[in-house]
């Protein structure tokens, strides 16, 4: 049985802690997150495909479906 993946992350500022929810796309990584607290271009950390995977309270969807054994895994490959 697939769960169906959590579409929605709290991305957290790691450099002034600012956070909001955020709606994911299904179909691609996002690379880049402007802070809306301190204006940080945030970028993925090395290893992670998107700005989700590395400050979101839940990783992309497609890494998500991976995890689960039911997906192609990252949505930037």
């Amino acid at each position: 049985m697939t769960v169906q993946p959590v579409l929605r992350s709290e991305i957290t500022c790691p450099h002034c802690g600012h956070r909001k929810v955020e709606d994911m796309p299904t179909d691609a990584c996002q690379f880049f997150y402007a802070c809306e607290g301190c204006q940080a271009l945030l970028r993925p950390k090395p290893g992670d495909c998107c700005v989700f995977c590395s400050y979101g309270s839940a990783p992309c969807p497609p890494i998500q479906l991976e995890r689960q054994g039911s997906g192609g895994g990252c949505c930037c490959h």
